[in-house]
């Protein structure tokens, strides 16, 4: 079999549940992983004949994938932020709209970083540590801090912390009930914001495998949440510190005006690349 004859076999196999264009992504992914072939790699060699061994590697993995369990968790890692991770059904695959989340989140402490002032930053709720390991990655003389409720994604934060040479201090926590008396520069959070009304729309894929604590909230209080970290954020941010949200895109009004009620100022909203209603970011503190 040639690789050529094993990309049609993925999207045979695939393309009912992803699309062919997913399909074809997820074989890159696959022939990237075992056999160290990018997507130029397999442009020039697309005949050339899999040994035996390589056919029942991508056979088995193709399997693996025709249950519906994500590539991600198959293949044990992902990329995020240019960075290497480890993922798991304990934590989310990491999604590109939160990568706009950290490119925001840089942009706006770029000056801070520049005259060395030593920010100090907690993301709440961090899963895989994908938020935090890339912010200290690229705010190495930052304070970076990382609450999460669940030990078995903060385990697998610590290992991402470890496999991309960060210091991270991790807090295992339920921010409803967490108090801190330290003060921070930026809080960052991708907190849970599916309504099960919302649940009812989504692939199996992502039902099936990725985990419900860190996606669904009830339809009746889909903000809870949200009110949590904009309280813990009002005691604990410093004077025109930053608040930064991943949102849920049909949430955009009653969030702002949470935050509104809860005295925040410069409230911006941000879509992501899709053009959806994605990001927002707010200060305590004086509006300008």
């Amino acid at each position: 079999m040639t690789l050529k004859d094993l990309e049609a076999h993925f999207a045979g196999a695939l393309s009912s549940s992803y699309g062919r264009e997913e399909a074809h992504a997820i074989f890159l992914m696959a022939i990237d992983h075992l056999l160290g072939y990018k997507r130029t790699d397999y442009i020039l060699k697309k005949t050339e004949l899999l040994t035996d061994r390589q056919w029942l590697q991508l056979k088995s993995l193709l399997t693996e994938l025709q249950s519906g369990k994500p590539i991600q968790y198959v293949l044990g890692e992902t990329v995020f932020y240019g960075l290497p991770f480890k993922v798991n059904p304990s934590v989310l695959i990491p999604r590109p709209e939160t990568e706009e989340l950290v490119e925001w989140v840089l942009e706006s402490t770029a000056l801070d970083a520049a005259i060395s002032t030593r920010l100090r930053l907690i993301d709440i709720g961090t899963g895989s540590g994908c938020i935090a390991v890339s912010l200290k990655k690229n705010l190495p003389a930052a304070e970076v801090f990382a609450l999460d409720v669940s030990q078995a994604a903060l385990d697998t934060a610590k290992a991402n912390a470890l496999l991309n040479g960060v210091d991270v201090t991790f807090i295992s926590a339920d921010i409803r009930q967490f108090g801190s008396g330290q003060k921070f520069d930026v809080v960052i959070s991708n907190p849970p914001y599916v309504t099960l009304q919302e649940k009812e729309q989504m692939l199996d894929h992502v039902l099936d495998h990725e985990p419900h604590l860190a996606l669904f909230v009830s339809n009746e209080d889909p903000l809870i949440f949200y009110e949590a970290i904009a309280d813990f954020s009002w005691n604990t941010l410093r004077d025109m510190g930053l608040l930064f949200f991943e949102i849920n895109e049909y949430l955009a009004k009653e969030t702002i005006e949470l935050l509104k009620a809860k005295s925040f100022t410069n409230i911006e909203l941000k879509k992501d690349m899709q053009g959806k209603d994605r990001m927002i970011k707010c200060s305590k503190g004086t509006a300008v």
